[in-house]
């Protein structure tokens, strides 16, 4: 369907921007051209901006009311996207602009892109920003003794790491409104921190010819998978293209001994792997009942995810003419396998008050062998910071039980957000929404890490929450934001900053 923006709904100036934004490269730690653009429009409307050395820019906009007795209140973004793709797609994010388009389901219109991530985590709240950027300007908005610090982070996708360097100087702030949440009828109080563990594995490889006298080539493919946010989607029984990779391998490595030459698969720590492939030599006498197996392991895994994978292809195919004969050591093949089959992926722990609320999880994110080196990437989230160490920890221990010479690194790990059930900035939203809508919002405490536990820490004082119209499937090409919800939503930010004081 093509777009028209005037058709989308109000305000219009957010589908102007965020059709803008969408031309602008911005994957996590190239985001300096959209950050140069907030800064141009900044500054020709007369907002004062200001950057920190990691990027992460203020705009102010000041009330004309000058006094102390102003009410401070900071609306926050990031500037970074997950930069997705289906096989297949030809896109390069550093210079192609992201494809929108519309499509229906059930009578509801969404916005989405083709083959790509949409980039509404966090577009929406780039747009939404600019959009009461230019309204201020126009004084068709006027905040009365009110100063609003607009805030946009720098790799929120890359461990947060934007948000950890602000400095106590950046802002000052009595509210913090949030705008990285993805349900127009919910309020985020409180979120999960997380953890990253990497796993590096040495080794050196050797000639299949001196194992197999006239070895066959064969490529596993697993692709079509729906993916997601490894926090927020972590519990939807959605399956991980590395897991059913291992799987199969162990399977068939169980009866007919392959030799494996590499897994490559998965990208980002907080996304589920959607795409994997192994390439593995087998005796060619063998193909036949190989082949058998894998369809029968196939039609297992297809009944345990008939719910929530109707896309998934999984795919077994001879290589002609491969010119990579090397395979790694027979040893390091089968203890490989055996941790690739066991080690944990998806929900741990569940909240023991809070009804379906993840409070432990773990992603087995992606693994990568290139020059002798397997690397392994996982990533840890909890509501309690023991947990997740808990977790890397255990990790580390399932490689030293294996006797494979691993180095295993717990990196990038960030704070949680404690949920304040007595806040008056929530106080205030529910009231505010209640009147808007004539319906209670849902109050949430989520799996998925959020800027906001950091800023927190660096600034205890603030009151938070944490908002943002509907977004599905975020950090997967089938990412789509609901059309409708984006003017609810602004409808209620400029509503509710009207009421805080």
């Amino acid at each position: 369907m093509l777009i028209n923006l005037k058709d989308l709904g109000s305000p219009l100036e957010f589908w102007e921007y965020f059709d803008q934004i969408s031309k602008i490269p911005r994957c996590s730690g190239n985001e300096e051209q959209i950050s140069n653009f907030i800064t141009h429009e900044a500054e020709k409307f007369g907002f004062e901006t200001k950057k920190d050395d990691r990027n992460n820019l203020v705009v102010k906009l000041n009330s004309k009311n000058k006094g102390n007795n102003n009410s401070k209140i900071v609306l926050q973004c990031h500037l970074d996207i997950v930069c997705e793709k289906n096989e297949g797609t030809i896109h390069d994010f550093s210079t192609d602009p992201i494809s929108l388009r519309i499509i229906e389901i059930n009578e509801e219109k969404w916005l989405s892109a083709k083959g790509t991530t949409l980039g509404a985590d966090n577009g929406v709240g780039i747009a939404y920003l600019l959009t009461l950027m230019k309204k201020v300007h126009l004084n068709e908005l006027v905040f009365d003794s009110k100063d609003l610090n607009l805030l946009f982070t720098v790799q929120e996708e890359k461990g947060l790491s934007g948000a950890f360097n602000i400095g106590k100087d950046f802002i000052s702030s009595d509210y913090l409104i949030n705008l990285d949440s993805e349900d127009d009828d919910s309020f985020i109080i409180g979120c999960a921190g997380g953890i990253n563990t990497n796993i590096d594995i040495h080794f050196t490889g050797l000639s299949i010819d001196s194992f197999l006298k006239d070895p066959l080539a064969l490529k596993l493919s697993v692709k079509g998978l729906v993916g997601g946010h490894s926090g927020a989607d972590i519990h939807r029984n959605r399956a991980n293209a590395i897991k059913l990779i291992s799987e199969i391998l162990w399977k068939i490595n169980n009866k007919y001994s392959l030799h494996l030459n590499a897994i490559n698969g998965g990208n980002l720590s907080n996304a589920i792997p959607r795409e994997c492939e192994a390439i593995f030599f087998v005796k060619k006498n063998e193909i036949s009942d190989i082949k058998r197996l894998f369809n029968q392991i196939v039609s297992e895994i297809k009944v345990k995810f008939s719910e929530t994978e109707p896309n998934m292809e999984l795919m077994l195919n001879i290589i002609n003419d491969f010119k990579n004969n090397q395979n790694m050591p027979i040893n390091l093949k089968e203890k490989l396998l055996n941790i690739l089959y066991i080690i944990p992926h998806g929900p741990i722990s569940y909240h023991s008050k809070i009804p379906n609320l993840v409070h432990t999880s773990t992603n087995l994110a992606s693994i990568k062998t290139e020059n002798n080196v397997i690397a392994i990437k996982t990533s840890q989230r909890s509501l309690q910071e023991e947990f997740k160490k808990e977790i890397c920890q255990k990790i580390n221990t399932l490689f030293i039980l294996s006797g494979l010479k691993a180095t295993v690194h717990c990196t990038g790990g960030y704070p949680g957000w404690e949920p304040n059930f007595n806040s008056k900035l929530v106080e205030i939203s529910k009231k505010t929404y209640k009147k808007l809508f004539n319906e209670e919002p849902k109050i949430e405490v989520i799996h998925a890490g959020l800027e906001t536990g950091i800023l927190k820490k660096t600034f205890p004082e603030l009151d938070m929450i944490s908002i943002g119209p509907t977004i599905k499937n975020p950090h997967s090409p089938q990412e789509m934001l609901k059309i409708k919800s984006v003017e609810k939503m602004w409808n209620f930010l400029i509503t509710l900053l009207k009421c805080l004081i």
